[in-house]
């Protein structure tokens, strides 16, 4: 009787910064935080391949949030931010979707967030560009996002609250970070609502990143 060899079934861990922009913690009405604030998506929630975004049944406001994203290219746990820099090359432009008025109900319940981060497709990602083909410097880049032609989101990642290298060093205390994992690092001011119909675009130091329509 032969051993059915199960397949291998690659995860990675999407973890995800809030409030990590000063104008954007304002926008929202929310105290400055003292540290990273940290939630995880699952990874079924990656939408990528400019593949339509369709808006879920469950939400009467779903906003977007764009976003750099930098993906962990070796294993590592209680990484010092000194060190940091050494556990990514590249990076990418990404869309941490929100079903907004699900998150206002969660937030006066005390609940927690999962469900209206982490929902399927909740996760736009572009491709991968090299660091070093864009300056070489992660708090040095400026991305944009166009919702039909109109730019509504304007970022500098020289405005974190948190760098990427401090975010590395604080989620490291709590989980391992494995090959592939992701980390979108917090939203800059101009958030707001889609529509079916529209159309984003993302750019970052001037390249096309994201191409997608809204349904």
């Amino acid at each position: 009787m032969g051993v059915q060899k199960q397949a291998h079934v690659q995860t990675m861990k999407i973890i995800a910064i809030g409030w990590n922009y000063p104008k954007h913690t304002n926008e929202l009405e929310q105290p400055v935080p003292t540290e990273p604030t940290v939630f995880c998506k699952p990874d079924s929630a990656l939408l990528k391949d400019g593949k339509t975004m369709y808006i879920p049944d469950f939400t009467q406001q779903l906003d977007y949030e764009c976003e750099l994203v930098v993906r962990i290219d070796r294993l590592g746990k209680g990484i010092a931010a000194k060190f940091a820099h050494r556990y990514y090359n590249e990076v990418a432009l990404g869309i941490d979707f929100t079903a907004r008025d699900l998150q206002r109900k969660f937030q006066a319940e005390g609940k927690p967030w999962e469900l209206c981060k982490g929902f399927d497709g909740s996760a736009i990602l572009s491709d991968f560009v090299p660091l070093t083909e864009i300056g070489g410097d992660i708090q040095n880049l400026h991305f944009e996002l166009r919702r039909n032609g109109e730019t509504v989101q304007d970022g500098f990642s020289g405005d974190m609250l948190f760098t990427v290298d401090h975010i590395i060093e604080f989620v490291s205390r709590y989980f391992t970070l494995k090959t592939g994992d992701l980390i979108y690092t917090g939203t800059p001011a101009g958030v707001g609502p889609v529509n079916r119909g529209d159309r984003l675009q993302g750019y970052l130091e001037g390249r096309k990143m994201l191409d997608f329509d809204i349904k």
